[in-house]
């Protein structure tokens, strides 16, 4: 198989892996991609419907794409998609840690059950941070481009890393660790040509906030972002497209907002 060049010199043969890619944000960073002509790895954790139904739009959109099943909170499962992905693609050019699942119940965190929070952290926390060290060690052996960049890898948290929410303390966890995790690969790959960044999407329009789209409404009409409107998955794909043609590459540990301005403090 040739190998692909890095975005910065030969986009239409660029690989990306982008966990949870079958629907939500998912699927709108991967129909970015396919838009700038990527080749995209779709991992997705049991629908295999909306997966291949996400690798026809790359397609379409003018990219190529495969599907490949595997729960990052399992360890087998981890080390599988890396295998397939650098088979199919012949290299990694980017790596975006998207995957993540809800609270499994929302509860006070005085009646947090172990179970629960132990589940969410494999596939919200652990899952990330294993699997970027698994690519970033393949993206070490990568040949760089002209700039000396190896890959580039992007963790996808949420304005939760920040904003209690006292019935999810599962969930606020595992991505104020993401934020974390960002911050340490950053420091450690920079030196060896691996950039790294995190984006933290505010109130998206998804499945998993389907089932508070009343109160969200209401909130956003009554000020709680400046920008008084949902997010859309389009919103993050515009963000990781900027990452993935190279425009940031002074940059890295930065943290892009796509939150509609909720992260500023307005008085």
């Amino acid at each position: 198989m040739t190998e692909s060049k890095s975005a910065s010199t030969s986009v239409t043969k660029s690989v990306a892996l982008v966990t949870g890619g079958s629907r939500g944000i998912g699927r709108g960073i991967c129909l970015s991609l396919g838009q700038l002509g990527w080749r995209v790895v779709v991992n997705y954790a049991g629908n295999m419907t909306a997966a291949e139904e996400c690798v026809k739009m790359v397609k379409d959109a003018g990219g190529d794409a495969i599907a490949v099943q595997g729960d990052i909170g399992v360890a087998a499962d981890r080390a599988r998609l890396v295998e397939q992905a650098f088979a199919w693609g012949g290299r990694v050019d980017l790596l975006v840690n998207n995957a993540g699942i809800t609270s499994i119940v929302r509860a006070d965190i005085l009646d947090q059950q172990e179970d629960h929070f132990d589940r969410l952290i494999a596939v919200n926390l652990k899952g990330p941070f294993f699997l970027t060290q698994a690519v970033s060690k393949r993206m070490i052996e990568q040949s760089p481009d002209d700039s000396g960049t190896r890959g580039q890898i992007v963790i996808v948290s949420s304005i939760s890393a920040y904003a209690a929410s006292t019935n999810r303390g599962d969930y606020c966890i595992a991505k104020a660790g993401l934020a974390m995790t960002t911050q340490l690969y950053a420091a450690r790959l920079a030196e060896l040509g691996i950039r790294v960044y995190e984006i933290r999407p505010g109130i998206i329009a998804t499945d998993m906030t389907g089932p508070v789209k009343a109160k969200y409404d209401a909130l956003i009409a009554g000020g709680l972002t400046p920008i008084k409107r949902w997010g859309q998955p389009s919103d993050i794909g515009r963000a990781i497209a900027a990452v993935a043609r190279g425009d940031l590459p002074f940059s890295t540990g930065e943290v892009l907002n796509v939150d509609g301005g909720f992260h500023m403090r307005t008085l």
